[in-house]
C-alpha cells in the first residue's frame, strides 16, 4: 500500500468525525438557544450516516488527499430556523461559532491524547510538507496511532479555521453578518446562496491556473496554530515521561 493512499485511510476518517462533531455542534447550540429544529429532524446524532454528503464528505476529500492537496470537505448542513432562537440575530452567530469552536476543542483532546501517547524518537518520512508525511520511529516503522492523532489535530484546526472564512455560507460569513448594522444585514443575508457557488468557481480556477488559493490563505495560520497544540503535546509528553 502507498504512502499517500495510508495517509488518505487515516485522513478521512478523521475527517468525517470532524465534519460531523462540527455540524452537531451548531444543532445542539440551536437548541439551547430556543431551536429544536435539528432534533425534531434526527441531526443530533454522531452517526455519520444522517450527515455525510457523498460528495463533500467522501468524494472530495478521498480526491484531495490522494493528490496531495490540502483536505477539506463539508457534510449536509444542519437545519436551524434563525426565527424559533430567542435572539435571531445573536443566536446565529453563536450557532456558527459553534461548529468551529467544537473543532478547537477536538483538536485540544488530541494534542493531549498525543502527548499521552506519544513515543520518543520519532520523526517524519514524505517530502516534508505536513500534509504529506508519516510519523516513524528510530527504526524507520510507521507510528499509526501517533499519525492518526497528528492529523485529526491537522484536519480539525483546517476545518475550524477553513469554516471562519467570512464567505457565505460558511460560519465565518454568519458571524459577520450578525455585527454587520441592520441596513447591511439584509442584503448581506442574500450572498448566503451563492457563497458555495462562489467559492467551487475559486477552486476550479485554482486547479486551472495553477495555484492553490486555499493553501496559501489557510495554511500559514493552520501550521502556526499547528505548533502551539504541538507545543503542548510535547509538554504533556515531557510530564509522564
Amino acid at each position: 500500500m502507498s504512502q499517500t493512499l495510508s495517509l488518505a485511510l487515516v485522513l478521512i476518517p478523521a475527517l468525517v468525525f470532524a465534519i460531523v462533531f462540527h455540524e452537531v455542534a451548531h444543532g445542539y447550540m440551536a437548541r439551547l438557544l430556543g431551536d429544536p429544529t435539528a432534533s425534531e429532524r434526527g441531526r443530533l446524532t454522531l452517526n455519520p450516516i444522517a450527515h455525510v454528503d457523498p460528495v463533500g464528505t467522501l468524494l472530495v476529500p478521498g480526491a484531495l488527499a490522494l493528490l496531495g492537496g490540502p483536505v477539506f470537505g463539508w457534510a449536509k448542513p444542519v437545519p436551524v430556523n434563525k426565527w424559533r432562537l430567542n435572539n435571531p440575530r445573536l443566536g446565529m452567530m453563536a450557532v456558527a461559532a459553534a461548529g468551529p469552536a467544537s473543532n478547537f476543542v477536538l483538536a485540544t483532546l488530541g494534542a493531549v491524547l498525543l502527548g499521552l501517547t506519544m513515543p520518543t524518537g520519532i520523526g517524519f518520512i514524505g517530502d516534508g510538507d505536513a500534509g504529506a508525511s508519516l510519523l516513524v520511529n528510530d527504526q524507520g516503522e510507521p507510528l499509526w496511532l501517533a499519525t492518526g492523532l497528528f492529523y485529526f489535530i491537522l484536519v480539525n484546526l483546517f476545518l475550524g479555521l477553513f469554516n471562519l472564512l467570512p464567505i457565505p455560507p460558511f460560519d465565518g460569513s454568519h458571524i459577520v453578518g450578525g455585527l454587520l448594522p441592520a441596513r447591511m444585514r439584509a442584503g448581506w443575508e442574500k450572498l448566503q446562496g451563492i457563497g458555495m457557488v462562489l467559492l467551487i468557481g475559486l477552486i476550479a480556477a485554482s486547479w486551472v491556473f495553477g495555484t492553490s488559493w486555499l493553501g496559501k490563505v489557510l495554511m500559514p495560520p493552520v501550521l502556526y496554530a499547528l505548533s502551539f497544540y504541538l507545543a503542548l503535546a510535547d509538554s504533556i509528553a515531557a510530564l509522564i515521561a
